[in-house]
């Protein structure tokens, strides 16, 4: 729910967390303060947080029976509050959640309770029961906050295939014993037995449509084999989107949210080089991730797989970083991404002090510190690419009839090219590209010539 002005209703979300033996204090400060920046994103107020030790979040009530008594005093509409309380719609404030971490104080009643954890569908129906108002978990926010960001078709379609299955098994079957009659007999699907059956129809749908729409992508894809490729990969609002339009001089949408950027985006490195190198901006991660979003956005995360170099965006200021940094090396593990070609850039170096910048430069020293506001450092990012990728050229002297004017066109648009030779009979030229691309133009001359 979007809140615009203090006359609608607000949506005041009050966080749950379980802490289970295996799980420490800071990881449970760690991940409900990244599930406020999420609901945050959503267009919710956070206005408090309850934590609780459990032996697992498996429990059929989730919580225990006083903790649910108690909260159900926090939560509710209460109309005084609803008229005097004002929703900053700016971004999430570290400071003000850390208080609130630490006090763990309601200070409005909350309309909806959010679990930084997922629920299953009977503990969500029996927390609402308890506690009389809608109930959210990680995975449909992180849902949500996904639905209201993708743009193109093909992101619609992997995140209305997670948001269903999602929410096939949270149908809720409110007339059960109810059985519609036909021509004097009891038909034999209950109508939430038909419900469940159209989404999974519908799911089989969007999924052949989405099958469809990625043979396309895989063909782009080939079609850009010999083509130098960079991917931005990092973390949630790290400031890929960011870089990607200061590297590429381009109007990639830049703003200060979680999941701003879901689609994959290809522009080409400005100024221009020769041979010509694209880069791609791809979806940020997350903790905890759901199933079925990491699934439906694996042939996205592609662009990473089959680039030439993978450039690590990092939001250096996060206290967090180190660990966000884990999620995306567990996630292109996955993928079986080459990790050899990574560029480490530990970025929002202009939020940390000189003593903070030499720790870091002393624990990651192959990584770039940068900042994507000053253009000196996106310069430094652009060369430090034409450089690693030139290092994985291979160099090759071809013969070019002057009658070839063609293949020469193709040679300065995809190959770097050291020196060019004069002849009566055409060009001797020394050029630098990758393997693939010499073997092509190769072939070409044996063919054409």
């Amino acid at each position: 729910m979007s809140i615009k002005t203090t006359e609608q209703i607000i949506t005041r979300a009050l966080l749950i967390s379980i802490r289970t033996p295996d799980v420490t204090q800071q990881e449970v400060d760690e991940s409900l303060s990244e599930l406020g920046r999420l609901v945050n994103t959503l267009g919710f107020s956070v206005v408090g947080t309850k934590t609780q030790r459990q032996r697992s979040t498996k429990q059929l009530s989730v919580l225990g029976s006083g903790k649910l008594e108690e909260l159900a005093t926090l939560t509710g509409e209460s109309e005084d509050q609803q008229s005097e309380f004002e929703l900053d719609t700016a971004d999430f404030d570290k400071a003000e959640f850390s208080e609130l971490l630490a006090n763990e104080d309601v200070q409005q009643q909350a309309n909806v309770v959010v679990f930084d954890c997922e629920l299953s569908p009977n503990q969500l129906r029996n927390v609402e029961a308890a506690l009389g108002v809608e109930v959210y978990d990680r995975t449909r926010v992180i849902i949500e906050i996904f639905s209201k960001h993708a743009r193109t078709r093909t992101a619609k379609l992997q995140v209305e295939i997670a948001r269903l299955n999602y929410l096939t098994p949270r149908i809720r079957d409110e007339n059960s014993g109810d059985r519609e009659r036909q021509k004097g007999r009891w038909i034999g699907e209950t109508a939430f037995e038909v419900n469940r059956r159209r989404i999974r129809d519908k799911i089989a749908e969007l999924k052949r449509e989405l099958t469809k729409l990625q043979k396309e992508m895989q063909g782009r894809r080939s079609g850009r084999v010999e083509q130098l490729c960079v991917a931005l990969v990092g973390y949630t609002n790290a400031g890929k989107s960011s870089l990607m339009r200061a590297l590429t001089d381009s109007e990639v949408l830049v703003e200060d949210k979680l999941f701003a950027t879901l689609d994959t985006t290809v522009r080409t490195l400005q100024p221009p080089t020769q041979p010509r190198i694209l880069i791609s901006d791809t979806v940020g991660f997350i903790k905890k991730l759901p199933h079925d979003l990491v699934a439906s956005f694996h042939s996205t995360l592609e662009e990473a797989k089959d680039a030439d170099l993978l450039l690590y965006v990092v939001d250096a200021s996060d206290d967090n970083f180190e660990s966000q940094l884990a999620v995306v090396d567990d996630v292109l593990g996955q993928l079986n991404v080459d990790f050899n070609n990574k560029l480490l850039l530990l970025n929002k170096m202009d939020c940390l002090s000189e003593d903070q910048q030499l720790a870091l430069l002393e624990q990651y020293p192959d990584a770039l510190q940068i900042s994507t506001r000053d253009k000196s450092d996106v310069a430094l990012v652009h060369q430090e690419i034409q450089d690693f990728l030139e290092k994985k050229m291979c160099a090759a002297c071809f013969h070019i009839p002057y009658t070839a004017s063609g293949v020469m066109g193709e040679i300065h648009n995809k190959m770097l090219v050291i020196d060019e030779q004069y002849h009566e009979d055409g060009v001797r030229v020394t050029i630098k590209a990758s393997p693939v691309a010499l073997e092509r133009l190769h072939k070409m001359l044996q063919t054409s010539f």
